[in-house]
């Protein structure tokens, strides 16, 4: 990869969350909109059309968590009805995503990844144990061996000895923080490089503070930025992952940002 575009990787779907509205950014806009050929293709279930829509794409990572839609009765008007999205994070799910993902693959040679988003609440359910992460694996590679598997991993998590059972199958880290931990940006990477080791890093760039439910701050974005870009021509990390395609029309400055950053660069 010679330019900066060409380890970027977009989020890319409609999700539910305080403050944020439909987006008219649908799959695969946010990668054209900010000049990327790779995506991570979450919050929709995964069949062939979905696939199909991110066809255009140099790569693909699929959820496999798995976030899903639900319908909220609102009153008792046939049309006063809501929907949110919820993350299925059973391991059984993940698994059966897995052996889905596997076989669709093999249809779609761009699908290189199975994703596990916010890895962490698989462990909340009783039917977790040390040996989930190499049945994922074997289901993921039950049709096309090639996939790599990745996982999300919070700053504030890596210190935690759970991870062990992940060690031997996981191959890409989806490293995330807030906007507080993104001056440590480059410590975190090093760190996350000792738990980690031999496994390629992909930064995670928030665009909103959900919490705050506002933009992250410009001067935390250029930092992160400008920082990422400094440890992927370093060798350090392997590339960058944006959330999401619905952050373009409810921050567009932010995005026109990193947009232009990404060209430039």
């Amino acid at each position: 990869m010679t330019r900066f575009a060409d380890a970027g990787w977009t989020w890319e779907g409609q999700a539910t969350d305080p403050g944020v509205p439909p987006s008219i950014y649908g799959a695969g806009e946010a990668a054209d909109y900010l000049g990327l050929q790779r995506s991570v293709f979450i919050f929709h279930p995964t069949t062939a059309q979905g696939l199909a829509k991110l066809g255009d794409k140099a790569e693909i990572a699929v959820d496999i968590s798995k976030w899903k839609w639900q319908e909220v009765r609102l009153s008792e008007d046939f049309y006063h009805v809501a929907y949110h999205s919820w993350r299925d994070s059973r391991p059984a799910t993940a698994i059966e995503e897995a052996e889905l993902l596997s076989r669709l693959s093999l249809q779609f040679p761009n699908v290189t990844a199975g994703f596990i988003d916010d890895t962490t609440c698989m462990f909340e359910y009783g039917d977790y144990g040390t040996q989930v992460p190499e049945q994922i694996t074997a289901a993921l590679h039950s049709a096309n061996p090639a996939l790599k598997l990745w996982i999300v991993v919070y700053v504030s998590q890596l210190d935690n000895d759970y991870w062990a059972p992940f060690l031997r199958f996981v191959d890409v880290i989806s490293l995330w923080m807030g906007p507080d931990d993104i001056p440590n940006l480059a410590d975190h990477v090093d760190r996350c490089r000792e738990v980690f080791p031999g496994k390629q890093i992909s930064v995670g760039s928030y665009i909103r503070d959900y919490r705050a439910q506002q933009a992250v701050p410009m001067e935390r974005i250029s930092l992160q930025y400008e920082t990422m870009y400094r440890l992927w021509s370093e060798g350090r990390i392997e590339s960058y992952n944006i959330l999401a395609a619905g952050m373009i029309d409810l921050h567009p400055a932010e995005c026109e940002w990193i947009r232009d950053f990404i060209a430039a660069h």
